[in-house]
């Protein structure tokens, strides 16, 4: 057993806010845990090659919308999405104030991941 307080781990700039790594690889749980920060106001194009990725919204509130933007879902809290194929996507929070999402990653991230949200594709790791 192990026990983690957020305010002790070094959160990781993601790109659009900060990704604090609760469970990671070498943890050997098979899956990682994110306290996850979105900023106010960001649009970030995310995909996961290699990863699914499920997101359950504490606070604040956003969008997450296809790539071709055809279909787009408020997010607020207590709200879940996963991306179960890979989705390419828009993780879109609202200009009022962060959005919080723990996200939930299989298989599991390393823990140092960052995305490049400045290339013309979209961000993955």
């Amino acid at each position: 057993m192990f026990i983690r307080d957020k305010r002790a781990i070094e959160p990781v700039e993601w790109g659009n806010g900060l990704s604090y790594r609760m469970v990671v690889e070498n943890d050997r749980m098979g899956f990682t845990v994110c306290h996850t920060v979105v900023r106010a106001g960001t649009k970030s194009k995310l995909e996961y090659s290699r990863h699914l990725e499920a997101c359950y919204c504490i606070s604040g509130s956003g969008r997450v919308e296809t790539a071709d933007g055809s279909v787009g879902e408020d997010i607020k809290p207590g709200m879940l999405y996963a991306l179960d194929r890979h989705d390419a996507h828009f993780l879109i929070a609202d200009p009022a104030g962060d959005m919080v999402l723990i996200s939930v990653f299989n298989p599991p991230l390393r823990g140092d991941e960052r995305h490049d949200l400045g290339s013309d594709g979209f961000s993955h790791y």
